[in-house]
């Protein structure tokens, strides 16, 4: 019997040729004895020689990193980042693909996607095929767009600001990240040196001139002192129960969309992409069409952001309910919207809240759950609801997928949807999907 060692793969090369791109940033290959390999740093049609960088002899999929291009496709460009690469930084996916050529490649990830776990063609779900770039990403191959407004650096153990190599701990020390936006790259995080921390996250509201960096001690760890080149807020998160605390400054960063601000805080979730939040409210209130006098759930609601849009619509008489899981999001919540009378905001797993609440009937449904998606449960539920129009947002096409195949059994179908690239140069992608009863005898 073979130890673990002996049956390793690692490091063993394959000259394969290549075949369509797969959910994750790598392309499927086949080796000539038709082992499966997810194959990094190449593109469709390439003939490549291929580095096993995971897998045994037993494994049901081996992952690969192109090292050598054989035959390159036309869609191939330099890596404008010099970080990028096998052995490197994993934070992007296709440095080495052209824009256009990205984009291409997530429409065909979620056509898969929709195929394979909805059995939905683009047409039935109401999709042109199109993954659209956000106004000002659409640059010329080379170029990258600096978009990246949170960016979490690890520290390694000498105390450089790097990003984690692909599928790693192990930190891959940077003089500059390409996606961060200016506001970030103008902190100079990776000129300092962070003794004894973990990792430092940068965060450059686009809403206002707040910047606010998070710092991670590592066991036992002090803060250093931070003296950054713009004025910062900072935290720190607290190595016992992982709460984040402030330190000096404001304890949240202001951000804006859909003429309205928000108060972000302790470093909560608010879309990455500068322009993502407007554009996200826009195509879901396209979608949702909302009316004076609706009542709406926003589930997954954030600090607030769907909540507010659809508030703003529905009127005196309309009302929102909004459901979400972490304490300090829901404090947000209710302060960013208090000026809406009939808006509430329930702290809590949508789950589990949802129930209590014991409503029976609503007019809209927005949701924006985390990667994992909703699930069948909660899909159900939201189907007895009753809804005219339900509109989901997604960050991960699979989740989306195996969620409208529960609706589908649900008695709902896409209306509509569309899909935005607000993750450049990384796999992935943002979706809008807009849904609708099944006619009566349809």
């Amino acid at each position: 019997m073979q130890n673990a060692s002996e049956s390793s793969l690692v490091g063993e090369e394959y000259e394969v040729e290549v075949g369509p791109v797969a959910h994750g940033g790598h392309c499927i290959a086949r080796t000539e004895e038709g082992r499966v390999l997810f194959v990094r740093h190449t593109l469709p049609g390439e003939k490549v020689v291929a580095r096993i960088t995971e897998g045994e002899e037993d494994s049901r999929f081996l992952r690969a990193d192109a090292v050598r291009i054989i035959e390159a496709s036309k869609d191939r460009v330099e890596a404008p980042c010099p970080y990028s690469g096998p052995g490197n930084c994993g934070g992007c996916d296709w440095q080495h693909a052209k824009p256009g050529a990205q984009r291409r490649f997530k429409g065909e990830v979620i056509a898969e996607q929709l195929q394979r776990l909805a059995g939905l063609t683009p047409e039935e779900a109401g999709w042109d095929g199109t993954v659209m770039p956000a106004p000002g990403d659409k640059l010329p191959a080379g170029e990258v767009p600096a978009w990246r407004t949170r960016v979490q650096y690890a520290i390694d153990t000498e105390g450089r600001a790097g990003l984690r190599k692909h599928r790693s701990h192990d930190v891959q020390p940077i003089d500059q990240c390409m996606i961060a936006a200016p506001g970030v790259t103008e902190l100079g995080i990776e000129k300092q040196d962070w003794p004894q921390m973990a990792t430092v996250e940068a965060i450059a509201a686009t809403g206002s001139n707040d910047r606010q960096v998070i710092l991670t001690p590592r066991p036992g760890g002090r803060l250093p002192l931070v003296e950054l080149d713009k004025p910062v807020s900072v935290l720190r998160v607290d190595e016992n129960d992982g709460g984040v605390h402030r330190v000096h400054g404001r304890a949240f960063v202001r951000e804006r969309a859909d003429d309205r601000t928000y108060r972000v805080g302790m470093g909560g979730f608010w879309q990455v992409h500068p322009q993502a939040a407007d554009i996200l409210v826009k195509a879901v209130m396209q979608g949702l069409l909302p009316r004076k006098g609706d009542m709406a759930l926003d589930l997954y609601c954030g600090v607030g952001l769907f909540a507010g849009a659809i508030a703003d619509r529905v009127g005196e008489k309309g009302a929102v309910l909004g459901i979400e899981s972490t304490k300090r999001a829901v404090e947000d919540a209710r302060h960013n919207l208090q000026d809406f009378e009939r808006v509430r905001i329930e702290h809590g797993k949508v789950e589990q809240v949802l129930p209590r609440t014991k409503i029976a009937e609503v007019d809209l449904i927005v949701l924006d759950p985390p990667r994992a998606g909703a699930g069948k449960r909660t899909v159900n539920h939201l189907a007895g609801l009753g809804a005219r129009r339900i509109a989901y947002v997604a960050c991960d096409p699979a989740a989306l997928a195996r969620d409208l195949a529960y609706f589908g059994d649900a008695g709902y179908k896409p209306r509509t949807l569309r899909a935005f690239d607000l993750f450049p140069m990384t796999h992935h992608v943002e979706c809008v999907a807009i849904l609708e009863p099944v006619a009566k005898g349809a």
